[in-house]
C-alpha cells in the first residue's frame, strides 16, 4: 500500500520592528555568502514544499543558485579557508563573543525547531535552553533561514539517530547555510500509540508517524496488524488525529503531544530498541569561544583530490596526535556529482567526489587540534570548522 502523505499547515516566522519594510528584504534565494543582515527586519519565512521528511529525502539537491562554491573563501569567517589558496598556515583564532551568555543573563532566548508542538525536536530545544520560547518551523531550511535573519536567536536539529542514523538533509544545509555549531543534546525517545478518546487499540486500522517512527515501533506495528502511513512529523500526525477526530487511526509521537491534542495514550515505549536515542545540534549566527577545561567537540567539513590512500591520510592527522573521532559521514559533492572524466569510456563518472564531515574529541583550543588541521589543510581541496562547542554526555 502506498504511503498516504498529510501536510501541517505553513508556519509563518515574523518579528516586526516600527521602521521595517518588506519592499528592501534580502530575497529567500540570495546565495549563503551573502552578509546577514545586522538588525532585525519584519521577515515572514515559509516553508519550501520540500515533501515527505523521510530518510530518503534528506539529501535532497541544491537549488539553482544555491550551488555551493567550495573555492570561494568568506573573510569575515573566522573558521573557513581554502586549502591551496590561504598563505595562512591555521585557521584563524575563534576570538567572537559566547553568545551563551545571554541565557546567564536572564534572556529569553527563541529557539527554532523542526516540527509542531509536541514533537520531540521541541523536547530537544527546552533541553538545550530551559526556559526559551521555542518556535516551530515547518522545514529543517526554514529554522536556518529564521537564525540568519534574525526571527530567533538559536535553532536546536537533529544530526543522527542511533536507530535510523544521520539526518543527510542537515548534513547538506550544515554547509549551505553560515550557521556555527555552538553545542549538542541528546534527547532519549520514547514512542506512545496515541488515538482519541474513546477508542480502543483493537478499533484501529492504521497509524500515521514519521517514517523513521514507524520502523522503529515496525514489531509493535506488525503484531497490532495495523496499516502504517507516513506523514512529516511524530507531532504532526498526533494533531491531524486528534483534528479530524478520527475513529480508526492512530499516531506514533510523544507523551507530551497526548497531552497537547487530548490524545489518549493506548500503549507507552512502543519502540522496538530501548536504545533509542537522537543528537541534536544547537546552530547559532556566531561561535562560541573554545576552551580546554571541559570536554569540547569540534566538526569540519573537507574535499579531497581522488587518489590512493588520501582518505587514509587525512584521518592519519588525528590518529597520529591522539584525538579521537566519534563520527565520520560523507555526502557527495552535488555540484560535480555528475562530472564524467575524460577516461570514462561508458559516459558514466569513474567515480564520485564526496565531502566527508568529520567530528571529533578536542577543542579548537587545544593546540592538537589546530596542529590536526593545519596538517589537514596540506592536502585537502577544502574545510571548513563548522563548530567547536561542549559535548553532551548525559541523555534526557
Amino acid at each position: 500500500m502506498a504511503a498516504t502523505i498529510v501536510r501541517s499547515p505553513k508556519l509563518s516566522l515574523s518579528l516586526s520592528t516600527p521602521e521595517s519594510t518588506t519592499s528592501n528584504l534580502p530575497s529567500l534565494n540570495q546565495s549563503f555568502f551573502t552578509p546577514l543582515p545586522k538588525r532585525r527586519r519584519c521577515i515572514s519565512i515559509y516553508a519550501c514544499s520540500a515533501g515527505d521528511q523521510s530518510n530518503s529525502a534528506f539529501g535532497g539537491e541544491i537549488k539553482k543558485g544555491q550551488a555551493i562554491e567550495l573555492n570561494k573563501v568568506n573573510d569575515e569567517n573566522p573558521y573557513e579557508f581554502n586549502a591551496k589558496d590561504s598563505p595562512n598556515p591555521l585557521p584563524r583564532p575563534l576570538t567572537s563573543a559566547d553568545l551563551n551568555n545571554m541565557a546567564s543573563q536572564g534572556s529569553r532566548l527563541r529557539v527554532a525547531y523542526q516540527g509542531v508542538r509536541g514533537a520531540y525536536s521541541e523536547s530537544a530545544a527546552e533541553k538545550a535552553y530551559p526556559n526559551c520560547e521555542a518556535v516551530p518551523c515547518e522545514q529543517f531550511d526554514t529554522a536556518f533561514e529564521a537564525v540568519e535573519r534574525w526571527l530567533v536567536d538559536r535553532a536546536v536539529l537533529p544530526i543522527e539517530n542511533s536507530l535510523g542514523g544521520s539526518i543527510h538533509r542537515n548534513y547538506d544545509l550544515l554547509l549551505r547555510h553560515r550557521l556555527h555549531i555552538v553545542g549538542e543534546v541528546k534527547l532519549a525517545v520514547r514512542h506512545c500509540l496515541l488515538a482519541n478518546n474513546g477508542v480502543k487499540i483493537e478499533d484501529l486500522k492504521r497509524v500515521l508517524s514519521h517514517p523513521q517512527a514507524l520502523a522503529q515501533c515496525e514489531n509493535t506495528l506488525t503484531k497490532l496488524g495495523l496499516v502504517r502511513e507516513a506523514v512529516d512529523d511524530t507531532a504532526g500526525a498526533a494533531k491531524y488525529i486528534a483534528f479530524s477526530k478520527l475513529k480508526d487511526a492512530g499516531a506514533v509521537a510523544s507523551l507530551a503531544a497526548s497531552r497537547i491534542y487530548g490524545l489518549n495514550v493506548l500503549a507507552q515505549d512502543i519502540q522496538d530498541d530501548s536504545d533509542n536515542v537522537t543528537r541534536f545540534l544547537m546552530l547559532a549566527r556566531e561561535p562560541i569561544i573554545p576552551r580546554t577545561d571541559k570536554p569540547f567537540k569540534t566538526s569540519v567539513v573537507f574535499s579531497l583530490d581522488e587518489g590512493p590512500g588520501v582518505l587514509f591520510k587525512a584521518l592519519a592527522v588525528f590518529a597520529m596526535r591522539n584525538i579521537n573521532l566519534t563520527k565520520i559521514e560523507s555526502r557527495p559533492l552535488q555540484k560535480q556529482a555528475l562530472k564524467v572524466l575524460e577516461d570514462s569510456a561508458d559516459g558514466f563518472p569513474k567515480y564520485f567526489p564526496y565531502l566527508f564531515y568529520v567530528d571529533f574529541e578536542a577543542s579548537m583550543a587545544d593546540q592538537r587540534a589546530q596542529n590536526a588541521l593545519g596538517h589537514l589543510k596540506e592536502f585537502a581541496t577544502f574545510l571548513r570548522v563548522l563548530g567547536s562547542y561542549p559535548s553532551d554526555s548525559g541523555i534526557a
